[in-house]
């Protein structure tokens, strides 16, 4: 990624690229292409940002060599993500003690994040050569933008190779050193960080070689490994080990894989006895085998090579290399968490590491296999919760690989892919399906995305994660090269004699055995490997599906039963009214709208239930999160049920489990589980006695809970229940919360080594929201069965209220069984997305992995049950989580309370319910201070904040100074504070224009800058008014209260995962662009605006048709790790150099790392949300459930971002519920520069808080579309300026009481706060020093942060193009103009910043001339992004992801070089999720493009000859023609716009997902004329072989495509055979 703001020097920018530079390939360049050597190269490069390596100078065009090869001028690359996890792996890797099991902790696991590029390179006749290590080195050179960099700009975060062990280059050594030379069948390498200090080192020697003698094994030799210390940076320095070679010889083993297990267990011995050591965590093994060696450090890619020597000398031979560069999002990497690992190397994340290694954890017991001979208790542990997930998921194939599978088997058990309703496998392949179905229940998937090279010195491969979010690309030379990569053009290539060309789908796999020269492709690999055994049958004759049963169809209690159980258990009326009710009629969660701006539980004066300290974790940057509404195809809530063998062992009893269908059972279901004579079912009661007093009965009978269960596992019981069911409530025997039950009896098993021979299932009635089920099953529970919640569907059905409005209408008819199927029905799709937040595709990896946050709970509960959850701030014990427990379960016995439920006011806000920071008395004696601009009345506003009860931690907090106080006219101006504040990104669409427009006139007035949100803008805002009379100006007759001079536009536009609006002239019109990852109210999830607020304008500005619901995808498109959005950064840096890029994050444990990251990728904003933040609309379940408070995000974000040095690069904002002077100094000093105000600025302009925008009701017009509504409403935009500046006023008086003088002097000031003195009602154990802890203080001023300039791409092409006299006269005189120029991989995002000089100057369509540039070679990623009408750009050669992002106009035609080897129509010649967010324009491609074509896609027409996954997802409008095969999942959320696709051997109607568009044959007369025009558009732009035969023969052709057509396209002329026949040729005319 190119950091480029660091280091402000120009010798790094502009070294000169092509001269003097040492070299990493030797000038002959020929030689890389002229040797004929059988290779394989592979190369997965997960990054797909590139550096700002230096450029050619300026207008020199030809002779531009390869840039890849240079190096010194990468030296300013700060690429950022890789996995730096590993060093903390490595550290701790020693530290293995006999002790109990340790529960993982997310604390290790979140500090260690990131992503990479890798890559391998494999001769197919396994003949070793000096050339393979030099191509890899190249190709890691092409890769380093794919890496990260320290502060320092030179410490990468690291980069290896592995390959074959070179003995030619050790026998000279060994033949110096005056040693015999190696016996090769029985030596084994052992590659080592050692301590640099020399006693210690001296120790860690001795402690090896006694190992080795103590196994039998002699030791050869030691050798240092000769390194240039002079290109290392300067952080890499100060953690530098002493790197050494260690020989070792094993005589007593003749197989190749039982020397391997001997130099495994010595590793692991060896690890066991420094585990106790001082320098244990400086002791690691890079690799110990007889078959593969690994080089690698924290290392930038390019010098790789010069650090080691040996990787210069021509000795040094393999058949093999595999690479890897890595990007850690936090910036302490450490040299062992460089790859590859000793097996794979990785790129990606693995979201469920926490669940994995619980489960790996309580595995270690049961792992035996006959071929670790009696020594299985040597190896363990399998898993260290101190290491990365990659260095984990390396330890769990390792584990896998010496127990005698294969890699490939090894990583089809960990990585499965989504097998299930896969048209082609589940026919062709079912054995795989078999093998899948056998495993599911053995091993927990290993899920996120990632990509995965592996190696065993026999085997090299490759494969993918289920939703195949890592791009990676392959190619086959006629030499018998094949090349896969991730990016296309890392290597020079002689295009004629590539013979074939493809990529990786998702779950997709490539193997290469060395010994036999055998490339295996996907299937192959699978289905040798399904083969083995007869998976199918063992499954047939042991594994048992839970047959569903019918749900009650008559109450079980009475209604005074069901009252006082609800009442006992906490339930309110607002559970059962808003949340079961909506879910059992309409079958979906309830929406709601606004924030949650209600205390949080610990806060709260009123009693909540345990779920409610509980926060749902959610994917931000380092992995995306996945789409559950369009891509659940790759989703399942599959549950197995019973004892999981011993998974080293393959047998037919390990199948012997039950699986579920979904975890949601009824009371049918668990009967009949109950029943199941192999799982001996026992079911556990979960009551706490306390006649004895209530202080220490929860934890007594916890321990009894545990004890019992631990017994009942010991005597074979396989399914343990536990149940709070009793026949009638007794006053004296309350029920534990059920999360507490079953978290505590899960990590009791884990720790004693029994939970996997037993699952746990919740039968309780204290569980109906799917926050509830999602905790449950989050810690440890297989299954639920919600009984009250079903007893409170069937009484709520059998009542006369809803019998009557069923009868009368009002409500859609449901039988009794259809309620209780609703209820579950709405549980299970609310899992789905509660799991997809994450990136989590399997409820059975969701499974124990504990993905919460808690706030509110102390250490004794956390430890008891909760073991490894983050929790903060401390708080509630076991015996004050008992009174609370107790203080629902006593209102079941009360006599005085009422005979209905009590309304706790949760969710809406009502008189004596619970206190919500928006309530109506505020925003009356906000709008009266506002409107009467009175002080007095602004003073009782700020009373009435000051008296409220804590509501939020910084109420916990207050200032305090040890300056005296200062005349407030010695402080700085209102109107210079006023500058640091903005509003919200509230978008166009949730609220009304008049709304919108009121807001930012006022933000303008005042200099600070409001938010135009995901909706577009409207190009009339973007001119001052010059035509106001009297308040009122005709450009803007709806609004009132304006100046000439005003303007409506709103200084930061939003690029959201809809792109609705975002065209060129949006982007070059902005002062400021925002990417909005995350949103407070529902983090991990798109924006959605109901049909009903989608006015004809409305659908103007965001190009989608009027009445149709927009529903944004999650965030995972070109954003899903972070080095996409560090493309993304840099494509919008491109078109728009004057804008700086911010990136909107939300408060979560872990969001240091990540904003780290964000800032390496050359972001210049961060904005922090809380879990407060408002919205249009939402589940309600989002809002209430997920994020966290900013006051923890921005400390954590602040002394993250100090500690690595990268403070001073980015603007820290923050919001969530702000909403006076106070909350804004509270910010300042925990370290925030700006401040952002949401819905309190909306109030300013007459909202009233009627909580119902969702409705399109709001009565004051605010958040309406409505025109009768919007005349009503009331704001002008000086009521909005006149809060602000009495904001500011308020901040001045507390600073001038503070005695400073400005408000740089208090920014990151922790020290200015103390703890309140002010007792909560539920505890006195909250700890507060999390924030008042201090980092220390940013080198720069505030001031000086915020007036940097705007971070660079550096030099790209681009700015060459542009210096063009010819192409700038072009651009300004309107006339034609031809180029030809040479393009390569790390020239990204081009004609980007071309697009944008033209839009600025003529807007989205009105420039006239025509510039035709031709580039050749293979382009970087985001080619032709943002294009605008009269580019025409055509590329010869092939192009990487992202072709056309965003084009509004003009075209893009991709073709093949002349005389390739292979045929163009069955190559991948475009990368993934091309023309996202495309506005308008042409593209067309010869050759297949890869995922998510065509994604949001509005109004582009294209034409390509083959297409991956999910093509034309979310389109709205355009056209797009496919001439060949697509994937699964076509047309998932198309509303708008038209598909045609040819189907020659019938097999596209299965993979179209049908719940949208229908599908039918192209027969109206219009549609066949488009369809034809745009093949003869493509055949001519292109040539395409393909196009041309089908026009030839196009009778026989055209039957056979089919038309997807949604129903918004139903009537038009192109769809619909019989529509008027108007004269046909105008019609053609438009639409072609």
């Amino acid at each position: 990624m190119a950091l480029q703001s660091l280091p402000p020097s120009p010798q790094i920018l502009y070294a000169n690229a092509f001269s003097n530079t040492r070299s990493l390939v030797p000038q002959k360049q020929s030689s890389v292409l002229a040797s004929n050597r059988s290779l394989l190269f592979v190369d997965f490069v997960g990054l797909c940002s590139k550096s700002k390596r230096a450029r050619r100078s300026l207008g020199a065009q030809s002779g531009r060599t390869f840039r890849g090869l240079s190096s010194k001028n990468w030296s300013s690359v700060k690429a950022v993500l890789e996995l730096e996890r590993v060093e903390n792996a490595l550290n701790k890797t020693n530290a293995i003690s006999d002790l109990k099991p340790q529960v993982a902790n997310l604390e290790d696991i979140l500090s260690e994040r990131g992503a990479c590029g890798v890559g391998f390179v494999a001769n197919l006749e396994n003949k070793a050569s000096y050339q393979i290590i030099k191509d890899a080195l190249t190709a890691l050179g092409c890769m380093e933008h794919r890496g990260g960099c320290g502060a320092d700009n030179d410490s990468g975060d690291g980069s290896g190779l592995m390959t074959s062990i070179p003995w030619d280059l050790f026998d000279i050594w060994a033949s110096d050193q005056g040693l015999p030379s190696f016996d090769k069948a029985h030596t084994g390498v052992g590659m080592l960080f050692l301590p640099n200090d020399h006693t210690l080192m001296e120790e860690a020697k001795t402690v090896i070689v006694n190992t080795f003698k103590q196994e039998g094994l002699e030791v050869l030799g030691w050798r240092s490994v000769p390194v240039d210390i002079s290109v290392v940076g300067y952080y890499a320095k100060q953690t530098m080990p002493s790197i050494q070679q260690v020989f070792v010889k094993i005589v007593k083993e003749e197989n190749v894989d039982d020397i391997e297990r001997e130099l495994y267990i010595c590793r692991k011995l060896i690890e066991r006895a420094a585990s106790s050591k001082s320098w244990a965590s400086e002791l690691y093994f890079c690799s110990l085998s007889n078959q593969t060696l690994v080089y690698k450090g924290m290392l930038r890619s390019e010098v790789l090579g010069r650090f080691y020597s040996d990787l210069q000398n021509d000795l040094y031979k393999s058949p093999f290399a595999i690479y890897h560069r890595r990007y850690s999002t936090n910036t302490s990497p450490r040299w062992p968490l460089a790859q590859p690992m000793r097996f794979l190397g990785h790129n990606g994340e693995i979201n469920t590491i926490q669940g994995n290694l619980n489960w790996m954890q309580s595995r270690e017991t049961s792992l035996k296999s006959p071929v670790w001979r009696g020594r299985e208790n040597e190896i363990r542990p399998f898993g260290n919760p101190k290491a990365s997930d990659s260095a984990n998921l390396d330890s769990a194939a390792e584990l896998l690989i010496r127990s005698g599978r294969t890699p490939e088997e090894a990583l089809m058990i960990l990585v499965p892919e989504a097998y299930k309703n896969h048209p082609t496998l589940m026919i062709k392949y079912p054995e795989v399906a078999d093998f899948y179905d056998y495993y599911k229940g053995q091993m927990e998937a290993w899920d996120g995305p990632a990509l995965l090279l592996f190696s065993d010195g026999k085997t090299v491969g490759a494969c993918l994660d289920r939703n195949g979010l890592r791009p990676a690309r392959y190619w086959r030379t006629a030499d018998n090269v094949v090349y896969v990569a991730s990016e296309v053009g890392v290597l020079p290539m002689d295009e004629s004699k590539v013979i074939m060309k493809g990529r990786l789908g998702p779950g997709m796999m490539i193997a290469v055995h060395l010994p036999s020269g055998q490339v295996y492709e996907n299937t192959e690999v699978k289905k040798q490997v399904a083969l083995s055994n007869p998976f199918g049958k063992w499954i047939a004759e042991n594994l048992r599906s839970l047959k569903p049963v019918n749900f009650l169809s008559t109450a079980v209690m009475d209604n005074e039963g069901i009252l006082r159980r609800q009442q006992a258990f906490g339930y309110s009326s607002e559970d059962v009214q808003m949340v079961i009710e909506t879910m059992a009629s309409q079958g979906k969660e309830p929406t709601f709208c606004m924030g949650d701006d209600i205390p949080l539980a610990v806060l709260s004066q009123k009693q909540h239930m345990l779920y409610d300290y509980f926060k749902q974790r959610f994917a931000q940057v380092t992995n995306p999160a996945i789409d559950p509404l369009r891509e659940g195809l790759v989703m399942s809530l599959e549950v197995n049920i019973g004892k999981r063998g011993n998974i080293l062992e393959v047998g037919p009893e390990n199948a012997s489990q039950v699986i579920l269908s979904s975890p949601v059972l009824n009371e049918g279901e668990l009967e009949s589980l109950l029943k199941d004579s192999h799982l001996k079912a026992q079911v556990l009661s979960t009551s706490f006695d306390i006649r004895k007093g209530l202080d220490g009965s929860l934890e007594k009978t916890l321990n009894k809970l545990c004890e019992a269960a631990d017994e009942a596992v010991r005597n074979g019981c396989q399914l343990l229940v536990l149940s709070d069911r009793s026949d009638d409530l007794e006053p004296t025997r309350p029920a534990i919360p059920i999360l507490l039950a079953v978290g505590a009896v899960h990590q009791h098993l884990i720790q004693n080594g029994l939970r996997i021979s037993a699952s746990i299932v919740a039968d309780t009635a204290q569980c109906f929201s799917t926050h509830h089920f999602a905790c449950l099953i989050g810690y440890g529970a297989s299954a639920v069965c919600p009984y009250l919640a079903l007893e409170t569907c069937r009484q709520w059905r059998l009542s006369n209220k809803t019998v009557n409005l069923m009868r009368n209408g009002k409500m859609p008819t449901v039988t009794i069984e259809q309620a209780q199927k609703n209820f579950c029905k709405a549980i299970r799709s609310g899992l789905l997305k509660i799991l997809s937040k994450m990136g989590i595709s399997l409820l059975s990896s969701y499974c124990g992995a504990q993905i919460f946050e808690i706030y509110g709970l102390g250490k004794e509960i956390v430890d008891v049950a909760f073991c490894g959850t983050v929790s903060n701030i401390g708080g509630l014990t076991l015996d004050e989580l008992a009174r609370e427990t107790l203080s629902f379960w006593v209102k079941a016995f009360s006599e005085d309370t009422a005979k209905r439920l009590e309304n706790y006011g949760f969710i809406q806000f009502r008189p004596g319910g619970e206190y919500h920071g928006n309530n109506p008395e505020m925003s009356k004696l906000l709008h009266k201070a506002v409107r009467q601009k009175s002080e007095g009345a602004f003073s009782i506003y700020q009373q009435h904040l000051a008296n409220r009860p804590v509501n939020v931690l910084r109420d916990l907090l207050e200032f305090k100074s040890d300056l005296a106080p200062i005349p407030v006219g010695k402080v700085e101006s209102a109107s210079s504070i006023v500058q640091r504040f903005c509003t919200g990104g509230m978008s166009l669409g949730a609220i009304s224009r008049e709304t919108h427009e009121a807001i930012a006139i006022a933000m303008n007035r005042l200099g600070g800058k409001s938010n135009s949100g995901e909706g577009g803008e409207d190009p009339i805002r973007w001119r001052p008014l010059t035509d106001v009379v009297d308040g009122y100006s005709p450009t803007l007759p709806h609004l009132k209260g304006l100046q000439n001079g005003d303007t409506a536009t709103s200084a930061i536009k939003q690029v959201a995962s809809g792109r609705f609006g975002v065209t060129p002239t949006f982007l070059v019109n902005a002062d400021q662009l925002e990417i909005k990852i995350a949103q407070g109210a529902k983090p991990g999830e798109g924006g959605q605006l109901p049909g009903k607020k989608v006015s004809a304008y409305i659908a103007r500005l965001r190009n989608s048709k009027p009445g149709v619901p927009l529903i944004s995808p999650p965030p995972h498109h070109d954003i899903y790790s972070i080095e996409d959005l560090a493309q993304l950064i840099f494509d919008l840096h491109q078109v728009n150099p004057k804008a700086k890029v911010s990136v909107k994050l939300v408060a979560e444990a872990g969001i240091g790392t990540v904003a780290s990251g964000v800032a390496k990728g050359n972001a210049d904003i961060i904005q922090i949300s809380g879990h407060d933040g408002g919205t249009g609309a939402s589940p309600i379940s989002s809002i209430k459930h997920a994020g966290g408070p900013w006051e923890l995000g921005l400390t954590e974000t602040h002394q993250t971002l100090i500690e690595n040095g990268l403070r001073e690069r980015v603007i820290l904002r923050v919001d969530g519920g702000f909403k006076s002077g106070v909350d804004v100094l509270m910010a300042a000093a925990m370290g925030a520069d700006e401040y952002g105000f949401g819905s309190v600025a909306m109030i300013a302009t007459g909202c009233v808080m009627a909580r119902i925008c969702h409705t399109n009701n709001c009565p004051v017009g605010v958040a309406s579309q409505r025109e009768e509504l919007r005349a009503r409403f009331p704001g002008v935009p000086g009521d909005l300026v006149n809060f602000f500046l009495y904001v500011a006023e308020e901040v001045r008086g507390i600073l001038a009481n503070l005695g400073y003088e400005k408000l740089d002097d208090i920014i990151g000031r922790a020290d200015l706060l103390r703890p309140r003195d002010i007792s909560l009602m539920k505890t006195q154990h909250l700890d507060l020093d999390y924030f008042l802890s201090s980092a220390g203080l940013p080198k720069w001023s505030s001031t000086a942060i915020r007036n940097q300039d705007v971070h660079s791409n550096g030099p790209v092409l681009d700015d060459i193009l542009l210096s063009d006299p010819e192409i700038s006269d072009a651009i300004v005189h309107e006339k034609f103009v031809c180029k030809t120029i040479k393009i390569y991989n790390i020239d990204r995002a081009v004609c980007g910043r071309i697009a944008g000089v033209i839009a600025k100057k003529y807007g989205d369509t009105g420039f006239a001339g025509q510039l035709n540039i031709t580039f050749t070679g293979s382009a970087g990623q985001s080619f032709g992004c943002f294009l605008t009408p009269g580019m025409n750009i055509r590329l010869v050669g092939e192009a990487n992801d992202y072709v056309g992002k965003g084009m509004a106009g003009g075209e893009l035609v991709v073709t093949p070089v002349e005389n390739t080897g292979f045929c163009p129509e069955d190559a991948t010649i475009v990368g993934n999720t091309c023309l996202y967010g495309a506005t308008g324009g042409q593209l067309f491609a010869r050759g297949k493009a890869g995922e998510r074509f065509a994604v949001r896609n509005s109004l582009a027409q294209s034409v390509v000859e083959g297409t991956g996954d999910h093509c034309c997802e979310y389109m709205t409008g355009g056209c797009v023609v496919v001439l060949g095969k697509v994937g699964r999942n076509v047309a998932a959320g198309m509303t708008g716009g038209l598909a045609y696709i040819l189907d020659e051997d019938d097999t596209l109607v299965p993979k179209v997902n049908k719940e949208i568009v229908k599908i039918q044959r192209v027969t109206a007369p219009v549609g066949q004329m488009q369809l034809k025009s745009l093949i003869e558009a493509h055949v001519e732009k292109t040539g395409s072989g393909k196009g041309i035969t089908i026009l030839k023969e196009w009778d026989k052709y055209l039957p056979l495509f089919w038309q997807l057509v949604p129903p918004s396209e139903e009537d038009t002329p192109e769809a619909c055979a019989d529509y008027e026949n108007t004269s046909a040729e105008q019609v053609t005319l438009q639409s072609a």
